[in-house]
């Protein structure tokens, strides 16, 4: 089966190699142009190009798939299946209709819930337990496809953004190479969405890492794993970003006012901060320009910190 493979980021890496790895002819890979990167500003590569070009398959970079030359591009590819993993473009129907078996795309997450661009995000705000992957064959709109496959995945109480995101591509990886076998076979008989239980993910912004103290402990703690690896959570501490990178709700403690900072004896925790609702114990942290480091170094070198009001 002649397979088209699109994805940018790292979420598509694993399903990518998983059907390098098991030889399936994948005749072309779809990603997003080059962007610049770092202080150089130096055009990088995205993952999923980064593996092609390592195994030497034929890449594609347009800026839009609407023009009928790139879709005589695609067609020159002759695919019979698009698999579609982040890629960050809209398909349009010009390419939706071309290949024998459609376009199936991987979305991380139990749809019809959290549709749109932040559904890993969107899972650990919410405070969901199970998450999952959802194999649909993709229409016009935005992730309303019926669905073929699913698989359901635990979300850890230590779970961020980054690290569901990984669960998840790894399980697709493994569930891709039998769902297209099923598909072709006409065993995945498309279901559906129940469009009336649907949730939307919106796109997550640098803005949204700043804290609001004024929130609940439990709500800061969902925010500070959701936007983990980024924007990140961050306060001002002396003029400066000061991003906490872990952090957990604390049970027992004595309340402190919004925004005040206590000293803990709990665990990992060295110091918390006192919520709208409860104390945000903090685990690890990095101040601008610095190291992450662990809550008890950094006030070991902060000793004017305890008793800080962080601004809200």
């Amino acid at each position: 089966m002649r397979i088209v493979f699109m994805g940018t980021p790292e979420f598509a890496v694993p399903p990518l190699e998983e059907l390098i790895r098991q030889k399936h002819q994948v005749v072309a890979v779809y990603t997003r142009p080059d962007k610049p990167a770092g202080r150089s500003r130096q055009l990088m590569a995205s993952p999923v190009k980064r593996v092609a070009l390592r195994y030497g398959l034929p890449v594609v970079q347009p800026l839009s798939l609407k023009s009928p030359e790139e879709a005589a591009t695609l067609v020159s590819f002759q695919p019979e299946v698009i698999v579609v993993a982040a890629y960050g473009q809209i398909l349009p129907p010009s390419i939706l209709d071309i290949p024998e078996y459609g376009c199936v795309n991987i979305h991380p997450s139990l749809l019809p819930r959290h549709r749109g661009p932040s559904p890993v995000a969107a899972a650990i705000l919410a405070g969901d337990e199970v998450s999952g992957v959802t194999f649909m064959l993709m229409d016009a709109g935005m992730d309303t496809g019926p669905i073929i496959a699913q698989e359901k995945v635990a979300v850890s109480p230590q779970d961020t953004t980054g690290s569901l995101t990984m669960k998840l591509a790894e399980v697709s990886a493994k569930l891709l190479p039998h769902v297209l076998k099923r598909l072709v076979a006409g065993e995945l008989p498309p279901q559906p969405q129940n469009h009336a239980e649907a949730s939307y993910s919106r796109l997550i912004t640098k803005e949204d890492g700043e804290i609001d103290w004024r929130l609940p402990a439990v709500v800061l703690w969902r925010r500070v794993r959701a936007f983990q690896p980024w924007p990140g959570a961050y306060t001002r501490w002396r003029k400066k970003k000061l991003e906490i990178i872990e952090a957990v709700p604390v049970l027992g403690q004595a309340n402190a006012g919004v925004g005040q900072v206590v000293a803990l004896e709990q665990g990992d925790a060295a110091f918390g901060v006192g919520t709208g609702e409860g104390i945000l114990g903090v685990l690890k942290v990095q101040m601008e320009g610095k190291q992450e480091i662990t809550a008890a170094e950094f006030l070991r070198g902060q000793r004017q910190f305890v008793g800080s009001i962080l601004p809200s």
